[in-house]
């Protein structure tokens, strides 16, 4: 890939439908009563595989551009799968979907592509085994089946580590279970769940640090278009990050998700410095709003181990931000970049390392001592490890050497971001 030195980011779009809340709504539209319309659905091949284990539990679905529509089939209303759930590439397709095959009289079995298959499952097995599952996997990954005809029991959960992805398989299995369900959490992750609870009526009880479900509560479908998913922060999150370094950038997000769990990204970049206008429009449900961005010379900044959570999926592009900025970054806690679709961690220190920055790595974390965006960086071979997210940062980064990168597997942005590089192309000036 090659770019010009001190290339800038000018204009304004809008990022994709934010595949955390579309793969919550696709499930549970699954087993709620009546017909809902999700609008704004998300394009990747992540929320299509979602889609996929839905049909195959006999639920119609119709996807035309960003409109997908689902059948509801009720709470018990699923039919057994005629062949193995395959869920790609997405950890929150088998984690959150075993929360709800949990509570089938049908056995299931999941799996997925190679590397979803290094990914742990355990952290949800455990929970949803305490609760009477009976799950049996391939020492601690998929494949994973699940038996059905188990009755399921109301828990109290407090999470071992901040997952909104476990907290829903919780949850979602809660809805089978007998009496209440309780989570708590010491370090608050994504409330999409909680958010999307709400919307289909099944009145969660919601307090600072816990929200329970009582077993059988019934699901309302989202009809009329009532429910319309809002750009993915976490997509949009590496052209906020590139504009925001690169000088005389002016870039405008367009509904974009606002929900503030998920914006630690936002303030990370106003800790540096960065000159960003937050702009909230009236919701009901998802916050979301504009972010105006305008690039110039940032400092590094410490990010606390109790923030990491919330930005965990931004730290790629937080890191090539940090390469650019004078002053050094630091980030600890961070060990979960490590079980993600590759070893994140240690892609971010081979990769800057490569370009040229000055970078150590820890067992949990990463400082970067940043030398400012007037030392360009040098071009370099990258490698993404087949991840969707090492790659566009390593796109970005790229918008700062002066010369050509390569950047390997550019094709898995199809991902999450399938119109990754046509909007980078028309973003660039």
């Amino acid at each position: 890939m090659k770019s010009e030195l001190r290339a800038r980011l000018c204009g304004r779009f809008e990022p994709p439908g934010d595949k955390s809340i579309g793969h919550r709504l696709a499930l549970l539209s699954a087993i709620a009563a009546g017909r809902s319309r999700l609008e704004g659905f998300p394009p990747g091949q992540d929320c299509a595989s979602t889609l996929g284990v839905v049909r195959a539990l006999s639920v119609k679905v119709s996807w035309d551009e960003d409109v997908v529509e689902i059948e509801g089939r009720g709470l018990d209303g699923l039919e057994p799968p005629e062949t193995v759930l395959d869920c790609g590439n997405s950890g929150s397709t088998a984690r959150m979907a075993c929360g709800i095959l949990a509570g089938q009289p049908f056995t299931s079995r999941l799996s997925g592509d190679e590397s979803l298959s290094r990914r742990p499952l355990d952290r949800v097995v455990v929970p949803l085994t305490s609760m009477g599952a009976a799950i049996e996997t391939t020492q601690g990954f998929l494949p994973v089946t699940i038996a059905g005809g188990q009755k399921l029991r109301g828990i109290d959960y407090e999470l071992p580590i901040a997952s909104a992805q476990v907290k829903t398989a919780v949850l979602f299995a809660g809805l089978y279970a007998s009496g209440i369900t309780r989570v708590k959490e010491s370090i608050p992750s994504r409330n999409h769940t909680e958010l999307a609870l709400l919307a289909y009526g099944a009145s969660p009880v919601i307090r600072p640090g816990e929200i329970e479900i009582r077993g059988g509560s019934s699901l309302s479908s989202l009809s009329g278009g009532r429910f319309r998913i809002p750009g993915d922060f976490s997509s949009a999150a590496f052209f906020i990050g590139a504009a925001a370094f690169l000088a005389g950038s002016e870039l405008v997000v367009e509904n974009v998700g606002l929900n503030p769990t998920r914006t630690a990204f936002l303030e990370a970049l106003k800790a540096m410095g960065a000159d960003i206008e937050v702009e909230p429009s009236p919701s009901l449900g998802e916050p979301k709003g504009r972010v105006v961005v305008r690039g110039r010379e940032l400092q590094g900044v410490e990010i606390p181990r109790e923030k990491v959570p919330a930005l965990i999926d931004e730290l790629p592009i937080l890191a090539v931000v940090a390469a650019f900025a004078s002053g050094s970054t630091r980030v600890e806690g961070a060990s979960e970049l490590r079980v993600k679709e590759s070893d994140r961690l240690s892609a971010i220190v081979e990769g800057l390392r490569a370009l040229g920055a000055d970078v150590s790595e820890s067992g949990d974390g990463f400082e970067i001592r940043g030398a400012g965006f007037r030392r360009a960086l040098r071009p370099a071979r990258l490698r993404s490890f087949g991840d969707h997210r090492m790659v566009m940062a390593w796109a970005v980064a790229a918008l700062g050497v002066d010369g050509e990168c390569g950047i390997d597997h550019l094709d898995q942005v199809k991902i999450s971001y399938p119109g990754f590089w046509q909007t980078l192309e028309r973003l660039v000036c």
